[in-house]
């Protein structure tokens, strides 16, 4: 495959500020391929990343985006896992495979995160990512698409990722439970898909926004509760589940009232898993969880090699993720696709810029 010298990526060039610009095409090391980025999502971590930054950033101007799959351009040394002209898909995390939690697999808790140094990477948060022509993953990171699925679906693919993550932390068996999912959003779209393919018996979805409870519906959610139109999700969730809760509640809002409203729709006994990124501090009864013995799970990004079940899943089509893309960009128009995202115009939910359209 014929690489050139240069290309064009989105870089971070102050906060708040996103230039495309020409750099150098990076090279894979030993352990590394350089792929063709071929679809790239917004997510909400780049908008974080974007205006406030994070942990472990790398100086500025850096290359943003971590949703993303493209075609294997190069291959470093020693990689016999992946052949120029594979289609894969990535997933952010590359832990530095020799601390205690990633030892443990829990690599997206890693205890060097941001350090380079010591062998961690986060593509688009703590080194150079995909929204560019070209992107250097480590082989750790990397998983051949199916021929059923395309780079728009799989862009997406840590999205589902994190969800069955979510479902995994908490043990994973959910079959014949009711669960409750607040907030429509991406993730939680993606968790009614996973709740429902895994054999939950009802999935109820809350929320603020009609459209999206409607696809929520869509992607099977056996329930939707609009509190804007006065619906109480706690008395919906009683009523279908005879007064006891559900069995698990996954909070993808993050905020005050949504971790509350999670600690009254759980039953005694019962599993609140904290999915959604909160802005700031939360108060909330915690008291509710120790007297009823409520665990309570947290999870961050996709580990676990959830994104390979969340693939097999989708080429089976037990969950399907095209219905949440709404919008589609070229890579010069970076910062539209980000308002467009941001401002949810036209109802954006997921909005997938393409690096190799100019």
């Amino acid at each position: 495959m014929d690489i050139p010298k240069k290309m064009l990526a989105a870089h971070l060039v102050a906060r708040g500020r996103i230039e495309v610009l020409e750099t150098d095409v990076p090279a894979p090391g030993p352990d590394e391929v350089l792929l063709r980025v071929q679809a790239c999502g917004i997510c909400g971590t780049d908008v974080e990343i974007r205006d406030h930054g994070m942990p472990g950033e790398p100086p500025m101007p850096f290359i943003m985006g971590h949703e993303y799959a493209g075609v294997v351009a190069q291959v470093g040394s020693t990689v016999d896992e992946f052949r120029v002209g594979d289609r894969v898909a990535v997933e952010v995390h590359k832990g530095c495979g020799r601390c205690h939690n990633c030892i443990m697999g829990k690599y997206t808790a890693c205890l060097n995160f941001g350090n380079r140094k010591k062998g961690h990477a986060a593509n688009g948060m703590t080194a150079n990512g995909g929204f560019a022509e070209y992107a250097v993953n480590h082989v750790n990171t990397l998983y051949k698409i199916p021929d059923e699925i395309s780079f728009e679906e799989a862009a997406l693919i840590t999205t589902a990722g994190s969800a069955f993550y979510a479902i995994d932390a908490m043990g994973g068996y959910i079959a014949g439970d009711t669960v409750a999912v607040i907030g429509p959003g991406p993730i939680g779209l993606a968790l009614v898909q996973a709740a429902k393919a895994l054999g939950a018996e009802k999935v109820i979805l809350t929320g603020t926004r009609k459209g999206r409870l409607e696809l929520g519906k869509q992607m099977g959610a056996d329930y939707t509760v609009n509190i804007n139109d006065g619906e109480d999700p706690v008395e919906v969730v009683k009523e279908l589940t005879h007064g006891v809760g559900a069995d698990v509640v996954f909070d993808a809002a993050g905020v005050s009232s949504s971790l509350e409203s999670a600690l009254d729709l759980a039953r005694p006994g019962g599993a609140i898993v904290m999915v959604a990124f909160y802005k700031g501090p939360v108060t909330v009864n915690i008291s509710k969880a120790v007297v009823r013995n409520i665990n309570l799970y947290t999870v961050r990004g996709e580990g676990r090699r959830n994104v390979r079940r969340a693939l097999s899943m989708a080429a089976q089509r037990k969950i399907d993720l095209r219905p949440l893309i709404t919008h589609q960009f070229a890579l010069k128009d970076i910062n539209q696709a980000f308002e467009t995202y941001t401002k949810r115009i036209d109802n954006a939910i997921k909005v997938i810029v393409h690096p190799q359209e100019h």
